[in-house]
């Protein structure tokens, strides 16, 4: 009877282990499915705007502009994946993927607001961070807080978060192009030379002076 016991108590532990190990893994893979339909939708919003762009080229800088924000979707899309990452962990297969889509979705948003501040004259800031997950890099996580916060704070401010051990060939010529070497964190702000290591949020808003005219505008439309 002992060993009758000791077996029915071995499969019931086995039974909820398993529905447990399950029914985690389904809710994983319900958020990887979200943020692959994220990413589409992005994906077709970029692709619309570029033709926008490309056909109509005397379109008004309002309405050009009014439909070239994708910073929230994009926001919401960098939280879902750090999630994600932490729940299956920087090297499983699924979040390597869809971090090397993200990554080309922030490229080409970030290509594209730029072309649109050069044709409409828009002076638009922003800040390309390079970090790594692989346990390189302690002060990482920090340094994305700290533009978490101002993301939050200055809504006009456009960050995009690249995962410097990514191998992706397009990745790879955007920190070639703006001379990102491996030391990390990395920020390069408005295409000016790459600023290297941790810098807390009063070192962030000596870097980026701009800050100051964002936060008297948003002050302004607030108190209107």
């Amino acid at each position: 009877m002992s060993w009758q016991r000791y077996l029915l108590a071995f499969v019931i532990t086995a039974a909820i282990f398993g529905t447990a190990f399950y029914a985690a893994s389904q809710f994983d893979a319900t958020r990887v499915a979200d943020i692959r339909a994220t990413e589409q939708a992005i994906s077709i919003d970029i692709l619309s705007n570029e033709t926008q762009y490309d056909l109509l080229s005397n379109l008004s800088c309002q309405t050009l502009s009014q439909n070239s924000g994708l910073t929230d979707e994009l926001n919401t899309l960098a939280s879902q994946l750090s999630v994600e990452e932490n729940n299956l962990g920087s090297s499983n297969a699924e979040v390597v993927q869809l971090k090397e889509q993200y990554s080309l979705l922030e490229i080409k948003d970030y290509l594209l607001m730029q072309q649109i501040s050069q044709k409409c004259g828009i002076k638009t800031v922003y800040v390309l961070y390079f970090y790594s997950n692989s346990g390189s890099c302690p002060q990482c996580g920090a340094a994305g807080d700290v533009l978490t916060y101002l993301r939050e704070t200055y809504p006009g401010l456009r960050i995009y978060s690249f995962d410097y051990d990514l191998d992706l060939s397009a990745l790879k010529t955007l920190e070639s192009l703006l001379k990102v070497k491996g030391q990390l964190p990395a920020f390069v702000i408005n295409d000016r030379a790459p600023i290297y290591g941790f810098k807390d949020l009063g070192d962030m808003q000596k870097l980026i002076p701009e800050l100051k005219t964002m936060a008297t505008t948003t002050a302004t439309t607030s108190k209107q």
